[in-house]
Parts: C-alpha cells; structure tokens; sequence
C-alpha cells in the first residue's frame, strides 16, 4: 500500500505543472481521478510525434509528452460546461481529499468549481490552484507559460553561453523547469496542507504560481543579487570562480571536468600530456587560472580534444579528478547505474501493448512508489469512477453519454 493510499485526488489540471503534481501524489499511493475533456481530453494528449506504438510498430493516439506526467491516474470524460458536468464534479469534490486545477483566475467560479463553492460542501478539502502568476497582483488574470516564465523570473539571464562568445545569449532549459518545479513545489504544499488538516480537521487553498517558483529556484544567484545588488552574468558550462570547471569536447563527443583544487588540476594535465602547464605560474593556483581563463582554457580545450571521451574518463577517474561525460538520452538509458537503479519501467498498455516509463526518484522503505498502471486512455475509467464513488447506474451513464455530458 503506498503512503498516500488512503487519499483521493480530483485532478482537473492539463499540460505539465498540474499532471506532474498530480503523478507524484500518484505514485506515492493516491487515487488520482483525472477530469478531462470529452472527445479532446488533456492538451497533450495531441502533442506529437512521437507517439507511443503499437506492437507492430504503428503510432497510437498516445502523444509521449501526455505519457510523461499521466502514470497511475484514472482517466473520466466530463464536459464541465453543462450543469450536469459541473454536478458531477461537485460530487466528486465531496468525496474526494484534494482538488488540484490550473484555469485561469477565476474561471471556474463560474461553474461553481472554485475553492469558496467546494469547501462550502466540504470544509476540509485541500485545493491547490497552479497559474502562471498566481491568484493577486497586476499579472494574475495574464496566461502563463513556462518559456515565457523562465525568461521574465531571471533564469534565462544566468543560463546560456556568456555573451560575446559564439552562441553567446540568453537559453531556456532543455524542460520545462518552471513548471516542472511548480508541479513538485504543489506537491510538497498539498502534503503540508494533508498533514494540517490531519491534525485540524481543515482544509486550505494553495496559491502556486510559475514566477513565484522560478524567482525561489533561483537559489544561490537570486541570494548572490540580493546580497550584492549586481546582477549575475551567464557563464554557460563555465564556472565564474573555479578553472577548469566546464565541459569540454574530446575527439567522439564532450566530458565535464570539475578540477577543485590545485592538486587536481596537476593530475589532469599530468593525465594529458601538459605537465609543465602546472608549474607555469600563471595557472599554478586557481585564482591566477581565473585571472588567465581567456589564454588557459584554449591550450586545455586542444589537449582534451586529441583523445575520446571514454578513455578521458577511465584516465581521470583512475587519478581521482571528477569527470563526467555529456551522455545523449540513448546513452543515459544504456548507462549501467541507470539501469541498475531501474529508472526505465515497461507497464502494460492497452494500445501499445506496452509503455516505456520513467519511474519515480523516490525511494522509500517501507512505502516506495510504484508504477500501477500506464497513463489512462481518454475517459478510460469514466463508468467505472461514476459506479463506483457516485452510485450512478448503467442507464444514467448511456443517457449522460449520450447527451454530451460525459
């Protein structure tokens, strides 16, 4: 039984921040009940190529992005628009422990779905509302979206090769990191506000907003600014105080090399050939190789350069300066710690026979989470949910079905 077995989640969200709360509650035990649109469902469920295929090699309608934040839901079709679908919502609310939706401001007060309706039905529900810009302030009724949310909150003005130089210039990360850390920030609040009400009988509304999350995820830079007033600079794969301490493209790919001390750095250019770099006074400590990065970390690049990545890594790792190599997904998943650490998981699928995963990070002892089952098909779970929670009856599905409403 996982941690969170005994709680239920009634999950109206879309796209990535909201699912991906949502999944982590999910492999933590919860029953999510995923709300979506009939006929259309979540909107990435049509977010590809590529798609999951069937065992023959053809595309299903699975878009992978949906495959990557939907494991472990039940997956019910509901037209929120209609009376009765709003109805059915409500009833689900009632018997549900959190409500997760990420509309704009105000949206779904309309429908009688905000937090002030549902608490008014059930007092200690915990309901966690996702927005680009949260629920006040003069951007609260703007869209958010992440690309725009990693520019605004700073971290594309730390991220990206130093300006200058080829390629110099602002970069978004390679995920969608805002919302992706909104997800996981909404997660740790809905189990806070769990605990609470455990031990209080009351529920609570969470306001999670993308800019609030990547302005606090800037960390040490967002601390450095505020101590310092200055605003720090992109250094791309370079660090601004340690040298060498950046990747660097050997002759069949690239390997990053953390040299951390002096000590370090003699080993690594003893390991290519470059002893004498050293005892040249200018590179000899690390503040002088800062001082002289522009002249040093040329003649390093042209050393690495002449020998492939794999022989740079057993080479340094056998004198014991940290290295790694740059691997692409296909080489992440072929990686002897990934595949012993499990992290790729086959589930079984009803269209593609069977679905490559990712598991949860998590690990726990006693109540680990697991994959249960492959992100839903669209409305997959829709009678069984209304049976089950709600009591409806075959003929009430077959006349709500048939009228638009689920």
């Amino acid at each position: 039984m996982g941690a969170l077995s005994h709680i239920r989640v009634l999950d109206l969200t879309r796209v990535l921040a909201g699912p991906w709360c949502a999944q982590t509650l999910a492999d933590l035990g919860a029953d999510v009940i995923k709300i979506e649109r009939p006929g259309a469902g979540d909107d990435t469920r049509h977010w590809g190529p590529p798609y999951l295929k069937t065992p023959d090699g053809a595309d299903t309608r699975e878009a992978a992005y949906y495959l990557c934040a939907n494991r472990n839901k039940r997956s019910v079709t509901v037209d929120i628009g209609t009376p009765e679908g709003q109805s059915i919502v409500r009833e689900l609310a009632r018997v549900s422990d959190v409500v997760l939706e990420n509309y704009k401001v105000g949206q779904l007060r309309k429908y009688g779905l905000d937090y002030a309706s549902l608490a008014a039905i059930k007092s200690d529900l915990v309901y966690c509302s996702v927005t680009g810009f949260g629920q006040t302030g003069p951007l609260a009724e703007r869209a958010g979206y992440d690309f725009i949310v990693q520019g605004m909150g700073g971290f594309m003005s730390i991220t990206g090769e130093r300006d200058g130089q080829p390629g110099g210039g602002p970069q978004k990360a390679g995920v969608a990191i805002a919302d992706l850390m909104t997800g996981m920030y909404a997660t740790v609040a809905v189990l806070a506000a769990l605990a609470h009400r455990d031990r209080t009988s009351v529920g609570q509304y969470i306001d999670m907003a993308l800019l609030d999350v990547q302005v606090a995820m800037l960390a040490n830079m967002g601390s450095n600014y505020l101590a310092s007033g200055k605003p720090p600079v992109r250094w791309g794969n370079a660090h601004p105080n340690i040298v060498p301490y950046q990747a660097f493209q050997t002759s069949d790919g690239w390997i990053i090399v953390a040299v951390g001390n002096d000590a370090q750095f003699r080993k690594f250019v003893e390991a290519g050939g470059r002893a004498e770099l050293a005892d040249d006074a200018r590179f000899a400590t690390n503040p002088e190789r800062v001082r002289h990065r522009d002249t040093l970390v040329p003649i390093i690049a042209e050393m690495v350069r002449s020998r492939g990545k794999h022989d740079w890594i057993a080479t340094l790792e056998a004198v014991g300066v940290p290295c790694g190599p740059i691997n692409d997904l296909g080489e992440v998943f072929e990686n002897e710690q990934v595949e012993a650490r499990g992290l790729r998981v086959e589930v079984p699928h009803p269209s593609g026979g069977t679905a490559a995963l990712v598991r949860s990070p998590i690990r726990m002892s006693a109540t680990p989470p697991e994959v249960r089952s492959a992100p839903p098909m669209l409305g997959e779970h829709t009678d069984a949910v209304l049976r089950e929670l709600l009591g409806y009856d075959d003929a009430k599905i077959a006349e709500l079905r048939a009228r638009g409403v689920v």
